[in-house]
């Protein structure tokens, strides 16, 4: 370390501490605190290098390869959100293993001497899932998110206590890993209530959190939600304008800049956003002797249907990658960025990071044809009920995927078919036909219907496109129908419900019916020598892919992505299986093949 940067950390400050009742080390080998406003490991002036990685947009195998390459570039600490409806996929029932396996992350962190900056909510953003809320929160009367709502935080309350059990033994208090943890994030932005800050700070320490707790807020939003003895995170902020917002709570420090955007977040239907981060303004920071954490380091991938939702006049969707133009791809391998910030660390710091490892190069996979098709007609599961009304997803016990709304109209007209409340993405059918979609993005909601004189079975299937995760919509989240359906001037009633949550492919009936309705296209394939590939899905219209029984998540032609991650990891020497669900059907001799590179900037439509 630089003899200024040392300087700077050790500049004059007060000498008590507003921190000292949260940051007493318990009976540990090792201390984390904060003293004369700066950070103290092991009793010395440290600085946080950190970068923000996800292990639930991450394959577990390839954990330790992303810790790995965060050390290369010259970090020192992770950040990692967690996401409690990963983590508690039902009420009651909670889920530590595969990619939720927390501790085991942590654990890895530990081995390779990288400190943790602990993010475990409730509330998450993070362009995940409602935010990283479970869906089952909407079906609990008088429930308000991020309030000060007794039924909310009688929730919250058991989670974190949850993750206190699971997770306190990992702080550096007890010997482990982790230094801070946030309380709630970037509250300021959407509340005032400093009583729900409070309750969500209480339950962190009563579930046994005692190492320092800090906030993520944009500076402008830190007056909405400041509570004492917390560190006041600024994010995206430049030096100067940090310290000065920081010195209005804690005069001279410590300083933290919880989220600096190397990249940024991409919508379907939008152009794929590149974005530089100033590399020149993170030198700055970290020469003025302020912790930074990059979010994100490494941005992963939402697999299976867990992106979330954006909503500025309308929906935007957020990609199955989350590649986040971050110095590490979404693949896990360094990118040119990523040598810029390894050589911003050194120049700053005076420290020569590891060498960075080397990485096997992406695989193609030559065409294989798909030769087995089910249409989902003839694949309904039995029906989850039947209805007056439509019911919304949460009320049928369907947190994400697809689910068939089906009715009998017993009598013939031509007539506009009508959603009120469509969430999001509908595919509608007369008699097993599809007549048309309905996209909730586009304040789409009719369509005209003409109905046979003998009358019809109305289907519509409707997908699920992702919660919202940001911002005052985040309790409007029900998927689904959530209104009436209309036919004319008719109220539409006597729904069967068909719920198609895909978290298993295993059962279809290969049917080998051509049809222009949603179908399931399958075949094995064999590989001699595995590795990472990007599916190209370039032929395709909108749908899913599974790989070995592996969800890699969504594909939708509109772009801007055209390729679906697959990890090596879950690929096998031998035989592998593929199944691709695309709504649209109708593929007549279909075929997919692994690019060695990824397509993430394709916009072919809105």
């Amino acid at each position: 370390m630089t003899s200024l940067l040392l300087a700077l950390l050790i500049a004059n400050s007060a000498t008590n501490s507003p921190f000292s009742s949260i940051s007493t080390a318990q009976k540990s080998a090792q201390s984390f605190v904060i003293d004369h406003n700066q950070f103290l490991l092991n009793g010395k002036p440290f600085l946080m290098i950190s970068g923000e990685i996800h292990p639930a947009r991450i394959p577990r195998t390839d954990w330790l390869s992303r810790i790995k390459m965060a050390k290369s570039m010259g970090l020192n600490t992770i950040a990692c959100y967690i996401f409690w409806n990963t983590l508690e996929p039902e009420e009651g029932q909670f889920d530590f293993t595969g990619r939720n396996d927390i501790p085991a992350f942590l654990q890895l962190c530990q081995q390779e001497g990288m400190r943790v900056m602990l993010r475990p909510g409730p509330y998450c953003c993070a362009e995940w899932e409602f935010g990283g809320f479970p869906y089952w929160l909407l079906n609990i009367d008088g429930l308000k998110l991020r309030e000060d709502n007794a039924p909310y935080l009688e929730q919250t309350n058991k989670y974190i206590r949850k993750l206190g059990q699971m997770l306190g033994k990992y702080q550096i208090t007890h010997d482990g890993p982790i230094v801070m943890v946030q309380v709630e994030n970037e509250y300021g932005s959407y509340g005032r209530s400093r009583k729900y800050m409070e309750a969500i700070k209480s339950q962190l320490i009563s579930a046994g959190f005692d190492v320092p707790l800090y906030l993520a807020e944009g500076g402008g939003q830190l007056a909405n939600d400041y509570i004492a003895k917390t560190v006041p995170g600024v994010n995206g902020a430049d030096n100067v304008d940090m310290k000065k917002t920081v010195d209005k709570y804690t005069p001279g420090g410590p300083y933290l800049v919880p989220e600096f955007y190397p990249g940024w977040l991409d919508h379907w239907g939008e152009p794929f956003v590149r974005s530089s981060g100033s590399i020149e303004d993170y030198k700055k920071l970290l020469q003025a002797g302020i912790s930074v954490n990059l979010y994100m380091f490494f941005g992963g991938t939402n697999f299976a249907f867990m992106n979330g939702s954006n909503y500025s006049d309308h929906l935007e969707p957020s990609i199955t990658s989350y590649d986040y133009d971050a110095p590490l791809d979404e693949s896990g391998r360094p990118t040119p960025k990523y040598y810029l910030y390894r050589q911003a660390i050194q120049e700053a710091t005076g420290i020569t990071p590891p060498v960075v490892p080397t990485m096997p190069s992406p695989i193609k996979i030559a065409p294989i044809s798909l030769t087995s098709s089910g249409d989902l007609l003839h694949n309904l599961p039995n029906a989850a009920g039947t209805y007056v009304n439509p019911p919304n997803f949460e009320q049928m016990g369907l947190a994400y995927g697809l689910a068939l709304y089906r009715t009998y109209l017993p009598s013939g007209s031509e007539s506009a078919l009508t959603i009120n409340g469509l969430r999001d993405f509908a595919i509608v059918m007369v008699d097993g036909k599809t007549i048309g979609t309905l996209d909730y993005r586009l304040h789409q909601k009719s369509l005209p219907v003409s109905i046979p004189s003998k009358g019809a079975t109305l289907d519509i299937l409707v997908e699920n496109q992702g919660r919202i995760n940001y911002g005052e919509r985040i309790n409007d989240n029900h998927k689904g129908i959530i209104g009436s359906v209309t036919l004319g001037d008719s109220t539409l009633t006597g729904w069967h419900v068909y719920r198609f949550p895909l978290t298993k492919v295993d059962q279809i009936n290969w049917n080998h019916t051509l049809t222009n309705e949603p179908t399931f296209y399958g075949a094995d394939f064999n590989l001699t020598h595995p590795g990472d590939t990007f599916l190209d899905m370039r032929d395709w219209n909108k749908g899913v892919v599974f790989v070995n029984g592996h969800n890699l998540g969504r594909y939708w032609n509109i772009g801007p992505q055209q390729t679906l991650y697959l990890p090596g990891c879950w690929l096998k020497t031998g035989k592998n299986s593929i199944i691709v669900f695309d709504e649209s059907g109708n593929k007549v001799n279909p075929t997919i093949s692994g690019l060695d590179h990824p397509i993430l900037d394709q916009l072919n439509g809105k």
